[in-house]
């Protein structure tokens, strides 16, 4: 049987074991845009739980494991990734709901939960992705009901079957195979499962890699020591002392080399008469009376920093409060850069999600915009493809008012949808319309090739333009202002009326004016408008209409 202990430790093996390992289930994302995506996205979601896991106590049941990690990956999913892994989870914690310990039976139907959660949240579900790999480990398993009894050999089964299925995925999407990659989420979902197995197996928790936990800083005070390193706690009391040196006492490098031994985030700073000392450790005592061996104790202090975690938890919880619905309508957008969120802004928008490309808010951060906007109906503007599914989520958190998710994939359809609401027409309408006005925009993104790659037939090498067209690559180029030019044109028809050229953080204003003109010269009958968005990653984002 599995019990709380161990499904505990095995969920916290598989975060820190994702955490490791992002970076290489990010390369994996076929679209070369330096979007720091699906590896990333999984790790901040599956990460969002350790701090709760982690105070648990050890007789925890598998019910309350299941149903606070649920609860936070759900609150902590980022981009469609992350939000598939939190619905896998959420099946866990309807499977193992009252169940103080998990045999095979309840294990099958935890995944298989999870599985038609993900399927269901996904309009249109696609083969050859980590729904796949999801899927057909539950099938594994249910094939081997009544015939596999052990726990842990049933997950082994399980991962081996996820790894047939992900290494499958170049089969079943063409694109994969172009790449040479297999899928990035069923990829990371793997990479979970394993160290989960590791752990059901008898293994050591996975540990995180110190570049993840640890960070070169310079200390000026104690206090910031303690914010830098709070999200992760391997140890649970954050200790201080100052030493007045004996005399003679030069050397404290062995004061450090012990305090190493016994914990982390060591600082051991001292001058002529005055050693500064903070760690974090399981062993206050030790590290006190290693100092003692230095010299005389002044001000210790001690303080547990997994019951001030939790505290924070809840006194966040409660300063929280929804504002109150007094208008009818409400607008909540996601955004990156000053200028582009200052446009949402005066064109009526309540509340800006600060994000994006390269930096996907979580369901939690788009629930708090949602309940901060004091109205009855609150329409929400993702303006990306990889935030429509955590807004989802979202708005199936809200209780005290109306939420309505448009499918706005671009910053130009968020900004056309908003220009399209009528304050006098109802809701219906108001949908509608904001619905028509959105598809009626075309959107065009310079950006740069993060790395090597192929994709549609294009050999794409790093550092080339990318220039991308409602979403798909259009063409490679090397020079920014040929391909800016040369996308737009592409846009242009023959009832268009309207370009707005938006530059982001790595363009000048004169660079965005120059290629303005050369647009009005070659379109003297459409009105060329240009604004600094201040966005990073595109060069251009840019609207026809």
């Amino acid at each position: 049987m599995i019990d709380g202990k161990l499904l505990r430790d095995a969920i916290i093996s598989g975060a820190h074991s994702i955490a490791n390992k992002k970076k290489s289930v990010d390369e994996l994302n076929v679209f070369p845009v330096p979007d720091g995506d699906t590896g990333t996205n999984m790790s901040m979601a599956i990460g969002n739980t350790l701090s709760e896991l982690k105070i648990m106590h050890d007789d925890v049941t598998v019910s309350e494991v299941a149903s606070s990690a649920a609860s936070a990956l759900l609150r902590g999913a980022r981009g469609n990734s992350g939000v598939i892994l939190s619905l896998i989870f959420r099946g866990f914690a309807k499977g193992l709901a009252d169940k103080k310990e998990a045999n095979c039976d309840d294990i099958t139907l935890a995944l298989g939960l999870g599985v038609e959660n993900a399927y269901k949240a996904v309009m249109n579900p696609t083969e050859g992705t980590i729904l796949t790999v999801a899927r057909m480990g539950y099938e594994k398993a249910k094939s081997l009901s009544g015939i596999v009894t052990d726990e842990v050999q049933l997950w082994e089964e399980i991962c081996k079957e996820c790894k047939t299925a992900l290494d499958n995925t170049p089969n079943q999407l063409a694109a994969l195979k172009k790449a040479g990659v297999v899928d990035a989420g069923g990829q990371g979902l793997l990479i979970i499962f394993e160290a989960m197995l590791q752990v059901f197996k008898g293994g050591e928790i996975v540990q995180p890699l110190s570049q993840d936990t640890k960070k070169a800083v310079t200390v000026e005070t104690f206090a910031s020591t303690v914010g830098d390193f709070d999200e992760v706690i391997n140890f649970t009391y954050c200790t201080e002392m100052l030493i007045t040196k004996d005399e003679g006492c030069d050397d404290t490098s062995k004061l450090r080399a012990y305090l190493e031994t016994i914990g982390d985030c060591v600082v051991v700073v001292d001058d002529d008469e005055i050693i500064k000392v903070h760690v974090h450790t399981n062993d206050p005592g030790k590290a006190i009376q290693k100092g003692l061996e230095f010299g005389s104790i002044n001000l210790p202090k001690i303080e547990n920093m997994k019951m001030q975690h939790k505290q924070r938890k809840q006194d966040a919880k409660q300063e929280f409060v929804p504002a109150n619905p007094e208008n009818d309508y409400g607008f909540v957008s996601v955004a990156a850069g000053a200028g582009i969120e200052s446009m949402f802004r005066d064109i009526g928008v309540d509340c800006i999600v600060s994000g994006g490309q390269t930096m996907n808010p979580s369901t939690d951060d788009i629930y708090a915009a949602i309940c901060s906007t004091p109205a009855k109906t609150v329409f929400v503007m993702p303006n990306n493809k990889n935030i429509i599914m955590a807004a989802e989520q979202a708005a199936k958190l809200v209780s005290d008012r109306k939420v309505c998710v448009l499918q706005t994939r671009t910053i130009p359809q968020g900004l056309s949808a908003m220009l399209a609401f009528d304050p006098g027409a109802d809701f219906v309408a108001n949908r509608n319309a904001m619905t028509e006005a959105l598809n009626n925009v075309a959107t065009g993104q310079l950006t740069f090739a993060a790395r090597d790659s192929e994709f549609d037939g294009h050999a794409i090498k790093k550092g080339e333009i990318l220039a991308i067209e409602n979403g798909k690559l259009a063409f490679t180029d090397k020079d920014l202002a040929k391909a800016s030019y040369r996308l737009t044109k592409r846009m242009v028809k023959g009832d268009s009326s309207f370009i707005t050229v938006i530059y982001g953080a790595d363009v000048n204003e004169d660079m965005a004016q120059a290629l303005a003109s050369q647009l009005q010269g070659k379109y003297p009958d459409i009105e060329v408008n240009v604004v600094s968005g201040g966005q990073p990653v595109y060069y251009y984002i840019i609207s026809v209409e």
